[in-house]
């Protein structure tokens, strides 16, 4: 699965929105530049993020936008729903839609699907302050390291 830029780009947006934000509204504009992101493309991300409610719009001198609930309640699921961003794993859409291969799943299909509803199941765990806060340790994975035989072996140089 590879993220693109929207669902990127919309939670580091979102996740700026709330870290500068608590003062009042923040302006696109310095949005775009502390994260180095196009104004123009930040402008379509937050229509779509104001239609979800996930932001409110102020007009007038200090304009701009807060966010439209505690950083708390909003999750990442959400933001990445709100721009349409896919996390599915799988490059088709089900087997009454649009299968694998032409009338069946792929073999390897409903292992990439588990690995969806895993990511899919993370992202709907998290919370946009938990991203600016950093995500809690009973949140994050924890990998095992390699039995002996799949280490590599580090042999003495010789002389």
């Amino acid at each position: 699965m590879e993220l693109n830029t929207r669902g990127r780009y919309a939670v580091t947006a979102m996740a700026d929105l709330a870290r500068y934000g608590a003062d009042g509204a923040l302006a696109l504009p310095m949005i775009a530049e502390r994260q180095q992101i196009s104004l123009a493309y930040l402008e379509q991300l937050f229509l779509k993020l104001r239609r979800a409610g996930l932001v409110a719009s102020e007009r007038g001198r200090s304009g701009g936008y807060r966010l439209g609930r505690p950083a708390s309640t909003i999750t990442v699921a959400e933001i990445m729903a709100a721009v349409e961003e896919d996390i599915r794993m799988t490059r088709c859409g089900g087997e009454l839609e649009k299968p694998c291969i032409p009338g069946q799943r792929c073999l390897t299909h409903s292992l990439w699907d588990a690995l969806g509803d895993q990511i899919a199941a993370f992202l709907e765990s998290v919370t946009l302050q938990e991203v600016i806060d950093g995500i809690p340790r009973s949140k994050q994975a924890v990998r095992q390291p390699p039995p002996p035989f799949l280490r590599p072996r580090i042999t003495p140089a010789s002389e």
